[in-house]
């Protein structure tokens, strides 16, 4: 069984909501109102990481490259 694991650059990412939208396990959201990135944007966070299955389709949608992806198999 895949694991997935996302790291995001907050202060690359203008919160534009590409990445929610291709999530389809509702892993991420943004950020509350009141919390910004140095630019003043609000920004992705990993709200349910344990739903994370590392497909990719959040890194590979986001225009400013602000997703990392890993993911690990599991031995069994």
């Amino acid at each position: 069984m895949a694991k997935g694991k996302i790291e995001i650059n907050i202060e690359l990412c203008k919160g534009c909501g590409v990445c929610l939208a291709a999530c389809k396990f509702n892993v991420t959201k943004l950020s509350e109102q009141g919390h910004a990135n140095k630019s003043g944007y609000r920004y992705l966070v990993a709200d349910h990481p344990e739903r994370c299955t590392g497909c990719g389709m959040c890194a590979l949608m986001c225009p400013d490259s602000a997703i990392t992806v890993w993911r690990s198999t599991r031995q069994t």
